[in-house]
């Protein structure tokens, strides 16, 4: 039986929301419906992010600029719509500068079935106009004081040639005219990359832009728990077999070290980097996600989640509700049982204190908020690994007297509608009937949850199953 000891006589480290600065989603033009719209307002409000980051404002469907009649049209009206309601609900957003306006590229290589085009700019000047003309009619429709809070990110994942046929050398021209033309406007302005995939470049990156006296305000990069692990071709299950328990934490730090001091953002994560995958409509990815953000609190200033919904179309639209997809929330605004450890999170107060006790697959945090603390407890294993029941005790020294604990659960039997969905039948469109009845399964229930209280000592104990989540909350009596 597990054992963890909390003294809540000391003083705890700042515990920041890190994951809540930013969250990712799709494609541009999928922030013009409005289930995509109304998901987001309810993330926002739900789960406290901040930003939205997504690929291809600049793409032909977005209509930024097109060649007609052999003139240049720039075209912002679908860009600011989309500003417009971001910054109508409270949100901003982390602009990813993509992709290849087709008029601008120097070649027909695509990404995605919406055709991004990836090939670098046949005229760096010209993309230097396009970036100047638009981020100058965003600082003249929104004001400056309002640009200065956005995030200007050059590009997505260029060391991939998935994502960009040109060269290290081909990227970092690239960012060259673009950190010029904003700064251009305003220095306040905040522009950053090199927005790779998995870790690369960071350290050529900032070489770089020393050596040229280029501003480089924040690093980004991505990864995924699967990057690396198993041959290329593996299935998912045997990557994350492979994967070390704290390859995030691992790779953060690696990245932390390169920004030397510089914000340090991730633009995507999740955990797996499958967009289908069951997995990610499970407990399990509940409990990895919980994992990775509590141990990442001193690394990064903002990690963002890829993505906050299913309304997602990289490889065709689906229509399945629960079809791995790598979503928060389903097709139906349905929420998996890794939104619901997102708000457990946002839930958590803002001092972190130290936990005494270790598990292999158990994991405990104590977070203290006013007049109140959380007990947040996992059990994890990554697949193929021994995983059993948990019962786990916990002790908290010099604690107040409690006035009331409660207890929350995301496992197999709570907040998982993706079993009930399975009861049914599987139904490929559910009925507005059943709908409701799914989004009744995954709600977060509050049950009243046993103590002990003597000698200033708060004891507790809890069953936790394979790939559980609890949160405990503790209140304590008003003190004179």
């Amino acid at each position: 039986m597990p054992h963890f000891t909390c003294n809540m006589g000391e003083t705890g480290q700042p515990f920041p929301h890190f994951w809540e600065h930013t969250v990712g989603s799709g494609y541009a033009p999928l922030a013009l419906r409005a289930d995509w719209q109304a998901q987001l307002k309810q993330c926002h409000h739900e789960l406290g992010f901040r930003h939205v980051r997504f690929h291809g404002i600049l793409h032909d469907d977005i209509g930024t600029l097109i060649t007609h009649a052999g003139e240049l049209l720039y075209s912002f009206f679908n860009a600011d719509q989309i500003m417009d309601f971001l910054l109508s609900i409270g949100m901003r957003p982390f602009v990813e500068l993509s992709f290849m306006p087709w008029t601008l590229a120097s070649g027909n290589k695509t990404v995605f079935s919406y055709r991004g085009n990836v090939t670098p700019p046949k005229d760096y000047e010209a993309w230097a106009t396009l970036i100047r003309k638009l981020v100058e009619h965003w600082v003249e429709r929104y004001g400056l004081q309002e640009a200065r809070h956005w995030y200007f990110e050059v590009w997505n994942e260029p060391n991939l040639h998935h994502f960009w046929t040109g060269s290290q050398a081909d990227y970092f021209n690239l960012y060259r005219h673009t950190v010029n033309a904003i700064k251009g406007i305003d220095e306040s302005l905040v522009v950053g990359g090199p927005a790779t995939a998995q870790n690369e470049w960071i350290a050529e990156f900032l070489e770089f832009c020393q050596h040229n006296q280029l501003p480089a305000d924040f690093v980004s990069t991505h990864y995924y728990p699967t990057d690396a692990f198993g041959k290329i071709g593996s299935d998912t299950e045997t990557q994350l077999a492979n994967a070390p328990p704290g390859v995030m934490c691992d790779r953060a730090q690696e990245a932390h070290r390169h920004a030397g001091g510089r914000p340090l953002f991730y633009t995507e994560w999740n955990v797996s980097s499958n967009p289908r995958h069951d997995l990610h409509d499970k407990s399990f990815a509940a409990a990895f996600a919980t994992r990775i953000l509590m141990n990442l609190d001193d690394l990064v200033q903002g990690y963002s989640f890829w993505t906050f919904s299913d309304i997602f179309t990289e490889n065709y639209f689906p229509s399945i509700p629960f079809h791995g997809g790598f979503g928060l929330l389903n097709l139906h605004g349905i929420a998996k049982p890794v939104y619901r450890a997102f708000e457990l999170l946002h839930r958590l107060g803002d001092e972190r204190l130290e936990v005494d006790g270790s598990h292999e697959t158990v994991d405990t945090w104590v977070i203290r908020g006013k007049n109140s603390a959380i007990i947040l407890i996992i059990n994890h294993a990554q697949p193929r690994h021994e995983i059993q029941t948990e019962q786990v005790g916990i002790h908290l020294l010099h604690a107040p007297e409690p006035e009331q604990v409660m207890i929350e659960r995301i496992d197999e039997d709570h907040a998982n509608p993706r079993r009930l969905w399975v009861e049914m039948g599987e139904p490929k469109y559910p009925t507005p009937s059943q709908v409701q009845q799914l989004q009744d399964a995954s709600r977060l229930a509050a049950e009243p949850h046993s103590w002990q209280y003597e000698q200033q000592t708060l004891q507790l104990d809890c069953q936790i199953p394979p790939q559980g989540v609890a949160a405990i909350t503790v209140r304590f009596r008003p003190q004179p």
